[in-house]
């Protein structure tokens, strides 16, 4: 029997960005063209300035591009306006930052609840949604723990769930493990990587750290706002 085939996500096609104009002008992207099915696990890497950045928060629908086209599950994510992209954001993806941004007098349950808080979620709903999260990072324990009272590593978990809690189709993470020692990084990745495999939740890390990318089935390598190279790893 043939394996079934990819279904296309993302795709983008000559993606442009440019910020500043006339003597200040800066094209950060220059003609992306990406696709990326469902299921798949992607490391974009680059130097300090490549543009690797930029692409994600396009892709997060968090920045607009300036020309191109960006299709999300076939819809064109440019010819929507701020409301329908922050619905977008809500409904399909979940985002992982370095620096994990939680409340810093929120406990972990609570912070966890936000997004769902956002959709209009009941109350019993974001109990159960939030614990069993927690629960699937390895957490169960420190619900009413605040940010300060967690490590690092324990951090980062609780903005996994909270980026998981609304069961999003992708996540986007920028720098994950920027913040974090090589032992918890590699926990970190660990988990991701399981999220991916057991879930189907396609991950899309931005890295310049080797070990992390290593993590990943696919690298895609973006220097000068352009795509230098596409690797795919058996």
């Amino acid at each position: 029997m043939s394996a079934p085939a990819a279904q296309t996500l993302i795709e983008v096609r000559g993606l442009t960005k440019t910020y500043g104009a006339g003597d200040a002008e800066f094209q950060a992207l220059k003609g992306i063209d990406l696709t990326i099915e469902h299921g798949e696990f992607v490391a974009i890497i680059g130097p300090s300035g490549s543009g690797k950045s930029t692409l994600m928060n396009i892709l997060g629908c968090l920045d607009v591009a300036t020309s191109g086209t960006y299709l999300y599950q076939g819809i064109a994510v440019g010819g929507l306006d701020a409301d329908e992209r922050s619905l977008l954001r809500r409904y399909a993806l979940g985002f992982i930052f370095q620096g994990f941004n939680l409340l810093a007098r929120t406990s972990a349950q609570d912070n966890v609840e936000l997004p769902l808080l956002y959709r209009g979620s009941p109350a019993r709903e974001r109990r159960e949604k939030s614990l069993a999260a927690l629960t699937s990072v390895g957490l169960p324990t420190k619900l009413r723990s605040t940010p300060g009272e967690l490590s690092g590593g324990q951090q980062q978990r609780v903005a996994i769930a909270r980026a998981i809690v609304t069961e999003p189709s992708t996540l986007l993470a920028d720098e994950p493990t920027g913040n974090l020692d090589s032992v918890t990084t590699r926990e970190v990745m660990a988990l991701l990587t399981r999220l991916n495999a057991d879930r189907g939740i396609t991950v899309l890390v931005v890295t310049h750290n080797d070990e992390v990318a290593a993590c990943a089935r696919r690298t895609v390598l973006i220097r000068d706002g352009l795509i230098e190279s596409d690797l795919r790893r058996p």
